[in-house]
């Protein structure tokens, strides 16, 4: 109702846990306004959670933190892995569902692996390996020990 009807949900700020005393939660900031003049058609999601300067038993957030999240709120454009500006058409598609990690991606990019730099690698173990074995059935046989057929 506030979102489709009401159309008052301005933003959702996620902020670090251990940020208040007595809880160790998360917290969700959800920014109200009555008049939206022109962002009515979208809602910011912010993931500011790892946004925090790490204090004896609490999570603090820094003068530059707070710069940023707000900065974010002004400008309210996208930016990777940090926020999103989500149309209505979006949140009605997640089901009027508000969790931030539904519109913010936050996970990071896994490195890529040079797959023929790996096979190169293996083929050069194995080349190692056969030669290895080969000094090693010389060995043997200048002991008179039969080498093992399993190697």
């Amino acid at each position: 109702y506030l979102v489709d009807t009401l159309n008052v949900l301005d933003a959702v700020i996620g902020l670090p846990a251990g940020l208040f005393h007595g809880t160790g939660i998360p917290v969700a900031c959800l920014i109200f306004k009555k008049k939206r003049n022109g962002n009515s058609g979208n809602i910011l999601f912010i993931d500011a959670s790892r946004e925090f300067v790490k204090d004896k038993k609490m999570n603090l957030l820094s003068e530059e933190n707070i710069e940023k999240i707000v900065e974010t709120y002004v400008n309210r454009v996208d930016v990777e892995r940090y926020a999103h500006v989500a149309s209505m058409e979006e949140i009605k598609e997640n089901g009027f569902n508000l969790n931030i990690p539904r519109y913010v991606d936050t996970s990071e990019p896994e490195e890529q692996i040079d797959l023929a730099a790996v096979v190169a690698k293996i083929n050069e173990t194995d080349a190692e390996i056969r030669k290895t074995t080969d000094n090693l059935k010389g060995y043997f046989t200048e002991l008179g020990i039969d080498f093992p057929a399993e190697w």
